[in-house]
């Protein structure tokens, strides 16, 4: 009779709360940690087998994205907490961040050239071109009817919520941002029209809106994390991998992270993509298909973007006037009555006495002391 033998799955399973927790950084950086499973067949006795199903831990090739973003958002409170003594640290990752900008602007110049040969590549590999061009045309359907569903009815929500206002009256006077934002694909770009308007045409202080939009030009990005989870689960789609709940939590989770730090320019969403494609084990590769229509959805991206930030100045304003007049009220009742005390005579000024009149039976049970100064 012939040992027990194991049969190994081909198919692996990512653990992704174990990837929270990389036990080394440098090996994170191009390895994860993976489940894989076993067969192992039991009590094989008298032509009868047991099957049974084993998990075993592995480490495959692939950036653990989870792990180190979450250890970069525990470093980046710890710099936070140091105070000065970390901002030389956070100097260095800036100007890390901004070379790399530079960097990426130059590649940006030949990704047309690329992108032509990528794109020609796929073509030649497709059985069905058809198919092709018709998954592409869904996904592009997709994205724009998630930035409209998101953008008409979500954002414009949230603000009613808030404020109990017309949000489309507030965006009536914000047409302007909104179609530099369609044709530039840039919220950096839109930035001192969008204050301009938000100012003059909706009234929201100054301080308000020069604060929240600078930031939610680079911070609020939720067009492009809409944008981001659609790519991801059309690649998905394209190399028939079925996703788990695990792999859909984590392109939620690395798809809100990526698109805080998206340079708010054009296909600057683009290339975070490779990130959650890397968390969830797709091949990059198809990111061609992505880049060749980034131009149509990126417009209703930067729209949604955009919208967001007006949309939460216009918040914020509203809240800070509503606190503002409370807090008028509140002063405007508080009254301060000084009434003379005469059995404290002895203890005031020698220059002020205290002359109190004969009582009248019209007169109050106790009479009113009135002051003179000498």
């Amino acid at each position: 009779m012939s040992h027990p033998c194991s049969i190994k799955f081909s198919k692996a399973e990512d653990t992704q709360a174990r990837n929270l927790f990389p036990s080394n950084l440098v090996a994170a950086a191009f390895q994860t940690y993976a489940t894989d499973y076993k067969m192992i067949i039991r009590n094989k006795t008298l032509g009868n087998a047991t099957f049974e199903k084993v998990p075993v831990g592995t480490e495959i090739e692939g950036m653990n994205i989870l792990g180190l973003v979450l250890f970069a958002l525990v470093l980046g409170v710890a710099l936070k907490k140091l105070g000065p003594e970390g901002e030389d640290l956070i100097r260095f990752f800036n100007s890390f961040n901004e070379a790399t900008m530079v960097l990426v602007s130059w590649i940006m110049w030949y990704v047309p050239v690329g992108i032509m040969f990528l794109v020609g590549s796929k073509i030649v590999e497709m059985d069905d071109i058809v198919l092709l061009v018709t998954s592409l045309g869904k996904y592009i359907f997709a994205s724009i009817l998630g930035h409209i569903i998101h953008g008409g009815i979500v954002l414009p929500l949230i603000y009613f919520a808030f404020t109990r206002k017309n949000p489309f009256s507030f965006l009536a006077g914000l047409i302007t941002p909104f179609a530099t934002a369609f044709a530039t694909c840039s919220s950096s770009a839109t930035l001192p029209s969008m204050i301009k308007c938000i100012e003059e045409n909706n009234g929201v202080d100054k301080r308000i809106s020069r604060f929240i939009l600078p930031i939610g030009a680079t911070v609020n990005m939720d067009g492009a994390a809409i944008f981001q989870c659609m790519a991801a689960v059309f690649i998905a789609q394209l190399n028939n991998a079925q996703l788990n709940a695990g792999q859909i939590f984590t392109i939620l989770v690395t798809a809100t992270a990526s698109s805080v730090g998206a340079a708010g320019v054009p296909a600057g969403g683009v290339l975070t993509i490779a990130i959650i494609l890397e968390a969830i084990g797709l091949p990059t590769n198809d990111l061609s298909l992505i880049l060749a229509v980034d131009w149509i959805v990126d417009r209703t991206t930067t729209v949604v973007n955009v919208e967001g930030d007006a949309l939460g100045a216009g918040i914020l304003h509203y809240l800070n006037k509503k606190d503002a007049q409370k807090s008028r009220q509140e002063l405007s009742e508080v009254y301060v009555e000084a009434v003379a005390n005469c059995k404290s005579e002895g203890e005031m000024s020698p220059l002020v006495t205290h002359r109190i009149p004969a009582s009248t039976p019209s007169s109050a049970a106790e009479p009113e002391a009135t002051e003179s100064v000498l």
